[in-house]
């Protein structure tokens, strides 16, 4: 059998091999780094989730759903601007999270949630699949009432209709998004081969009821 490099060395290393600025990412320079230009326009509303390894959890928004854009960056943190290598650590408290910029006309913060519960495993812990540790805890934070609201309910309805009462994801109001370096956002579109989670796919679950 072929070695396999340990996942937490792996990602540590793989991703400073290349840039997603070369796949036509506008940039802007902020607090000495190269940061991503959302492009989402005013009135788009913005989901931001926990799911374990950012790369994965972002391709699959970006794949399924016609949104306006998407951001990867750690937030739930005690520390400012944190850098991928310091959250890799898992001394940060941040999570790896997504901030999803969608058109509310188009798409439903149900229809985020919903697939949230579908495309990894909530019922671990800081944990998914290999990757081990709290910035890989599964993690809604919501940025209204509203979201808050619709949150509960659709993990409530996952919980007993899919999870059997396992969910552990925490729901909890948005604090600051501190964005990843560039080369991570939209990674696994720079880097097709690069690694992703085996829980990070559409499960064969029933629409929720």
């Amino acid at each position: 059998m072929a070695y396999t490099m340990p996942s937490f060395v792996s990602r540590l290393f793989r991703p400073f091999t290349s840039s997603g600025a070369s796949f036509g990412i506008t940039t802007v320079e902020s607090g000495g780094r190269l940061k991503k230009v959302v492009n989402a326009p005013e009135g788009a509303e913005k989901a931001t989730l926990a799911a374990g390894c950012f790369w994965g959890v972002e391709h699959l928004y970006r794949k399924h759903f016609d949104i306006y854009d998407t951001e990867v960056g750690f937030t739930g943190g005690h520390t400012k601007n944190p850098t991928y290598r310091e959250v890799c650590t898992g001394k940060t408290g941040h999570a790896e999270a997504v901030a999803v910029y969608y058109d509310p006309t188009r798409v439903t913060y149900a229809q985020i949630i919903e697939f949230f519960y579908n495309t990894h495993d909530p019922t671990t812990k800081n944990q998914q699949g290999v990757d081990v540790g709290s910035q890989y805890r599964s993690a809604i934070f919501f940025h209204n009432e509203e979201q808050e609201k619709v949150a509960r309910e659709i993990t409530r309805k996952a919980n007993e209709q899919w999870y059997k009462g396992g969910i552990v994801t925490e729901i909890v109001p948005a604090p600051h998004f501190w964005p990843a370096e560039l080369m991570h956002q939209e990674y696994l579109n720079s880097n097709p081969g690069g690694y992703q989670c085996e829980n990070h796919q559409v499960h064969d679950l029933p629409p929720l009821q």
